[in-house]
């Protein structure tokens, strides 16, 4: 891959922070270009950037944001500013985690075939995560797939993103537009990969190369996992399905009918996270204003998708 860049979102977690530019730094294959966006932290993130860029292993661009615009704001941002300065490839990732040896020529081999695709990863405790899900757009979630999808192929075709390790060529980026800043958090990726899939095939393909650092509680379902969550997410779980309803609507596939039972399937796996997670049903009031406000969104006629990156153009205000 040729003008690599990876776009790093932080924001108050300088130590996983550090972590991550570590892993990066014993990489054999580095990328291009390290451009670490920073939603406005008010711990020692800056510090911990300036000692990376003055050791001189790895190239960082440093990018600290007047104020917090949530992770689709810094990952719009920091799309932006890699497309801006001629990025052929950009590898999206959250602060979390970490780059496995080997990762970039992992991913390398899947490049002259697919513009858009996403590593596997292990979790904290060194096992492999299972995260394939595929977007079910009569109902407007994500459901995951079951069973051994490397089984006949090193490749599985889905629709969706992530922001853990997504790597997607600048071109079809361009094509499909920033990631949506509205979000704030949640479902920013997801729909990213959405919209990345309408144009050419979005893969999961059968490499680790990532490993998410902070651990989190989680109940294994199975056929999946649910983690722990905020009051924050949750309001925004809830909140963004507004947004989902109107890509689903500028791309002629929103149904009715079928997105209010998508909708009330999220409530429900919202809650069951809630029981069986945090042992508790007092996230409920977020899950309820983040659905009061997903109406509005939902009933904004003068909302757009976001537009087409023209070639020369430059990243847009975060």
């Amino acid at each position: 891959m040729e003008n690599l860049y990876a776009v790093v979102v932080t924001y108050n977690r300088a130590d996983y922070l550090q972590n991550l530019l570590d892993s990066v730094s014993r990489l054999g294959t580095r990328p291009d270009r390290i451009l670490v966006v920073d939603n406005a932290s008010t711990d020692h993130t800056g510090a911990v950037v300036s000692r990376a860029i003055a050791a001189g292993d790895l190239p960082i661009q440093y990018e600290r944001l007047s104020t917090n615009v949530g992770g689709s704001g810094g990952f719009s941002h920091g799309v932006g500013l890699a497309l801006a300065a001629g990025a052929e490839w950009l590898w999206l990732m959250d602060d979390d985690v970490e780059v496995l040896p080997g990762a970039v020529e992992a991913l390398d081999r899947f490049t002259p075939d697919y513009s858009c695709m996403i590593g596997r990863r292990y979790d904290a405790a060194g096992k492999p995560f299972f995260w394939q899900h595929h977007f079910v757009e009569a109902l407007g979630v994500f459901l995951p797939v079951s069973g051994d999808v490397f089984r006949k192929s090193d490749v599985f075709r889905t629709n969706v993103g992530n922001f853990e390790g997504m790597l997607i060529k600048a071109t079809l980026a361009r094509s499909i537009g920033l990631p949506d800043p509205r979000f704030f958090i949640t479902w920013d990726d997801l729909i990213y990969g959405w919209l990345a899939a309408q144009q050419v095939p979005v893969v999961y393909v059968n490499a680790f190369v990532i490993r998410k650092v902070r651990a989190q509680r989680q109940v294994d379902l199975g056929v999946r996992h649910l983690n722990d969550s905020s009051d924050l997410s949750r309001r925004y779980v809830m909140r963004n399905r507004g947004h989902v309803a109107q890509y689903l609507r500028a791309y002629g596939k929103y149904n009715r009918l079928g997105f209010g039972a998508g909708t009330i399937l999220t409530y429900l796996k919202e809650m069951v996270r809630l029981v069986l997670v945090e042992r508790s049903v007092k996230g409920a009031g977020p899950l309820w204003q983040g659905w009061r406000e997903s109406r509005a969104i939902l009933a904004d006629k003068s909302w757009q998708p976001m537009p087409p990156v023209p070639a020369a153009a430059g990243p847009e205000p975060a």
